[in-house]
């Protein structure tokens, strides 16, 4: 291959104090020690990705930039020893798609330290359907085990059931026995709910406790947040006892004003939950279970496919909370 070559990629400049994104050829850099050059064949579409596509500071500090903190695909050049020429891997996480070129686009150049082989069990298009999304989902579910949920606790609800991390939430914990509870602020179709493996649904009123009361009568057995705020608040006090919410993500609010009294008098307990910075060990074990034990079926309709050119459609439906389901970008 040579070392000098140019690819597509979904770049966002910064013009007249606006971002925007569009496909532009940009041109390869000559990897570093222990880096891999990644010709990918998938990426998927995070709420990370969209901020980072409309120039949050707070995900990427600077442009032009190239969002996509997921992707797959095939080692096309390697100075790691891990890694050589043809090996399938994944890459999620660390500061790809954030402050570090990412898979929006045609090849991706990073550390060998962040790349996990695919397991056997997935293809691409798997992987990228469950993505960071996916992985968040999978580590919560795998975080709400370690500290001892079960499914005669009670049933487990899940934040944003329709989004990406929620939707395979939903599904691996009833591939797992549990009851589940899907509450999402749009509300959703019974097809819909049954798809998620849900047995019932809750409205925003329920999540969203006003009433000030330091404790709820209990609700569930246990609940995977993706919003924070006043919406964790609600699940942490309507708990069971020795139940467990995972909190993943903070798409309402990062605030968390509360008593502690559902912890020391219920022995509930908040698990967080870091997919950025999972230790490898883990990562690697987390998708060892979403390719064999865990591995789910996913609906059709809640996977949407699309290449780099729409990728702004998609961008917009997330940012608007309009987005449902997986978006599966196509490199090749």
């Amino acid at each position: 291959m040579s070392t000098h070559f140019k690819y597509k990629a979904f770049l966002v400049r910064e013009v007249d104090g606006s971002f925007v994104g569009n496909v532009e050829e940009v041109e390869f850099a000559e990897l570093k020690d222990e880096d891999v050059l990644v010709k990918v064949e998938y990426s998927s579409l995070n709420y990370k990705d969209a901020l980072s596509a409309i120039g949050n500071k707070g995900v990427t500090r600077n442009y032009p930039h190239v969002p996509g903190i997921d992707a797959t695909g095939v080692v096309a050049k390697s100075k790691s020893s891990l890694f050589h020429v043809g090996d399938p891997v994944i890459v999620t996480s660390y500061q790809l798609g954030m402050n570090h070129p990412g898979g929006f686009a045609e090849y991706i150049q990073v550390p060998g330290a962040w790349v996990v082989p695919l397991p056997g069990g997935l293809t691409a298009i798997e992987a990228m359907i469950h993505g960071t999304a996916g992985f968040t989902a999978a580590l919560s579910v795998y975080r709400l085990l370690k500290n001892g949920q079960t499914p005669e606790m009670g049933p487990v609800v899940v934040t944003g059931a329709l989004g990406g991390v929620g939707s395979i939430a939903c599904r691996i914990l009833k591939k797992l026995n549990f009851e589940v509870i899907a509450a999402s602020s749009e509300g959703m179709t019974e097809d819909e709910m049954n798809s998620l493996g849900a047995s019932s649904q809750v409205n925003k009123e329920t999540t969203d406790d006003q009433s000030g009361r330091p404790m709820l009568k209990t609700l569930w057995g246990g609940a995977i947040d993706v919003v924070g705020g006043n919406t964790l608040t609600t699940l942490l006090k309507g708990c069971s006892p020795m139940g467990n919410v995972a909190s993943c993500g903070n798409i309402g609010s990062g605030d968390l004003s509360m008593t502690v009294y559902p912890f020391i008098l219920k022995g509930v307990s908040l698990l967080g939950v870091d997919s950025q910075n999972c230790p490898m060990p883990l990562r690697q074990e987390i998708w060892n279970l979403l390719a064999c034990e865990w591995k789910i079926d996913f609906s059709e309709q809640l996977i949407h496919e699309t290449d780099l050119e729409g990728l702004d459609g998609y961008i917009q439906l997330m940012l608007t909370k309009k987005s449902r389901g997986r978006v599966v970008v196509k490199l090749c």
